[in-house]
């Protein structure tokens, strides 16, 4: 499972170090695809496999399923770890996360996000600002 917080740099070629602690969890091929909230997602190929049976059953007469099939899968690239621990980012994804340097890289469970700093500060900041919503919808599900 994937947890933690880490902010790295990206080098100038586009490549960023994966925290050796994620590293453990992280299959030698994993994906890496447009990510809602304009981070990118990395998913290990168990979990991307799970995902893809998954969004490859939705029904192709929903316009709604055909966009988000169209919008993750178009931006996915199969990646692996160089020996160094970094993983190059696709000058595409670069693009559509705005990552210029600062990355923040957070495990959440079953994949990681990749984060640039600025829209991560500003995305923790309008959670925190809305908590105790948050809290009270978690309540409602059952958490």
């Amino acid at each position: 499972m994937f947890m933690g917080e880490f902010t790295h740099n990206m080098d100038n070629k586009g490549r960023l170090i994966i925290p050796s602690k994620l590293r453990e969890e992280l299959s030698e091929e994993f994906v890496i695809t447009r990510g809602l909230d304009n981070c990118l997602f990395l998913y290990p190929m168990d979990e991307w496999k799970i995902l893809e049976e998954k969004l490859t059953s939705l029904p192709m007469t929903s316009k709604n399923a055909r966009n988000f099939v169209r919008f993750f899968f178009s931006g996915a690239n199969e990646c692996n770890l160089d020996k160094q621990g970094r993983v190059s980012l696709p000058v595409n994804l670069r693009d559509y996360a705005d990552f210029e340097h600062e990355i923040v890289i957070i495990g959440l469970a079953n994949r990681i996000e990749l984060w640039a700093k600025e829209k991560w500060d500003k995305y923790m900041e309008d959670v925190e600002d809305s908590y105790e919503d948050i809290a009270d919808a978690m309540e409602e599900l059952g958490i």
